[in-house]
């Protein structure tokens, strides 16, 4: 074996290539705004490591999700409120390095964790610091009201904000379950307040989670200039997310009924997502009629 295989191998095998530059420019905030613009659909997936990472990067997603959904599918955690900061962490500089290794151009976006951003701005900073330099390129926050503020002061010191507005996991217990929420006109004149103030705060993509997909439809119509991501929420959104293991079939307890497993059909993990990526773009998922309220 020369010397440059040797360098070049990895003891566990090798991570897939990139997607080709001529057909994939790197996942910016300007490119994600010129996606929108022409109707293309964006696509987000939650990665937690390194090699799936790459996989999605190389299937085509724009954008992956270091979720502290990670609790749940890597933890065995009740719920996302047990996940620690320092755990986020870990996992986001995985999967940045797994990106830089295969030259990879999506967006990645990381959750900030219960608890760590709600005391104070200076708090929400400091937090998304830590996300920032694991190597995230933006960090997630959930919920409404009280947080504009906190958006508007992390957006002014050139952090990149995505908001979550609907069912917010982290605050499950106070929404009294895993319900649709926006449903009551109510509750949907509020989230559209909100979203709206999110929006006004520099908040550049909104997460909405398990809200009826009109609504949803309404809001990405109205919100110019933050991007709509959709899970459970119709197909009326500028895009959308899953969980990597639920779109994967690999869901320990009930698959929600806003999933589909790609995995059935695809024959690979790549393929999988490969396909999830096409229906997105193609507007074949979600079908409102089966994974919408």
């Amino acid at each position: 074996m020369t010397a440059t295989s040797n360098a070049s191998a990895t003891p566990y095998g090798t991570l897939p290539p990139a997607s080709p530059l001529p057909q994939r420019r790197p996942v910016s905030l300007p490119r994600l705004a010129q996606m929108r613009a022409a109707g293309e659909k964006i696509t987000m997936l939650t990665a937690y490591d390194a090699t799936f990472a790459a996989v999605a990067d190389a299937a085509g997603v724009e954008c992956i999700l270091v979720g502290d959904s990670l609790g749940m599918v890597c933890q065995g955690l009740p719920s996302t409120v047990g996940v620690a900061l320092d755990t986020m962490a870990y996992h986001t500089a995985s999967v940045a390095r797994g990106l830089h290794r295969v030259q990879g151009t999506a967006w990645l976006v990381a959750d900030l964790p219960y608890g760590t951003y709600a005391e104070s701005r200076e708090q929400a900073l400091r937090s998304a610091c830590v996300l920032m330099q694991a190597g995230a390129h933006m960090v997630k926050l959930e919920g409404g009201g009280w947080t504009a503020p906190t958006v508007e002061f992390l957006v002014r010191r050139g952090v990149p904000v995505c908001a979550h507005l609907g069912l917010t996991p982290q605050t499950v217990h106070a929404l009294g379950g895993y319900r649709v929420q926006g449903k009551s006109d109510d509750d949907a004149r509020t989230l559209r307040k909100e979203a709206h103030e999110l929006q006004d705060a520099g908040a550049a993509m909104l997460v909405l989670e398990m809200v009826p997909a009109a609504l949803a439809a309404e809001l990405t119509a109205e919100l110019l200039h933050c991007h709509t991501i959709g899970i459970g929420a119709g197909n009326g959104t500028a895009g959308q997310v899953l969980v990597l293991h639920d779109m994967l079939g690999m869901n320990l307890g009930k698959m929600p009924k806003f999933v589909h497993n790609f995995m059935q059909d695809a024959g690979s993990v790549r393929g999988a997502m490969e396909a999830y990526v096409q229906a997105v773009k193609q507007g074949q998922f979600p079908d409102n009629t089966l994974h919408a309220w």
